[in-house]
């Protein structure tokens, strides 16, 4: 896939109103289906993420993932409250998001929602985070996976991330039993780190070069 950044492009202030959606880029994927970038979701989008989130017909999406507690049950308002950044790929014919890939604050190693107890929940990550540590997360969504899509909308968006909100450190918590996730964080730059990673219980920590 290529993408072609939008000319007028300009800086970003972080984190960026909710329920808004600024276009930032053209893709063209392989087979010469046209896509669209946005930085940040609008309620349309939002809507489609909760749908997306509550399939649990989507297997590789539960079971990697808490974004069935985190989008489907949860609400995007208290998720969004934590400075949470999200970027979409959308699919111009038909309106369809087809990827996601958000960046935050977060302590380095800290776990997803369905795997912290009622204690750890209500703990400030903001307290925790003294190195300003912040995660990447990105999915692909099943009408579009295998076509090549996720590289380079997650390094484009990494990349616009990194230049608007500067001086962070990146980190990506990965299960282990997902080796395509675990590829694609590799051929991202990111590299894993034992002392935060528990690898009994499938739990990887990979930072970014």
């Amino acid at each position: 896939m290529e993408i072609n950044p939008d000319p007028k492009l300009k800086s970003f202030l972080f984190p960026l109103p909710i329920f808004s959606s600024t276009y930032i880029g053209e893709a063209l994927s392989k087979d010469g289906e046209k896509f669209s970038v946005f930085a940040g979701l609008d309620e349309k989008l939002i809507l489609q993420l909760k749908e997306l989130s509550l399939d649990e017909t989507d297997e590789e999406l539960q079971k990697n993932t808490s974004d069935f507690k985190r989008f489907g049950v949860g609400k995007y308002e208290d998720w969004y409250k934590k400075n949470r950044i999200p970027f979409a790929l959308v699919h111009t014919a038909s309106n369809s998001l087809a990827a996601l890939v958000w960046f935050g604050p977060k302590p380095i190693g800290r776990k997803s929602l369905k795997h912290l107890s009622n204690a750890e929940l209500s703990e400030n990550e903001s307290d925790m985070n003294k190195e300003n540590w912040h995660t990447i997360s990105y999915r692909c969504y099943p009408n579009f996976r295998g076509k090549g899509l996720t590289k380079k909308f997650v390094a484009f968006c990494m990349d616009i991330y990194i230049k608007n909100v500067p001086n962070v450190r990146l980190w990506a918590g990965i299960n282990t039993e997902n080796s395509a996730s675990s590829a694609l964080a590799l051929s991202l730059g990111f590299k894993l780190i034992d002392d935060f990673s528990d690898i009994n219980n499938n739990w990887a920590v990979m930072v970014k070069d």
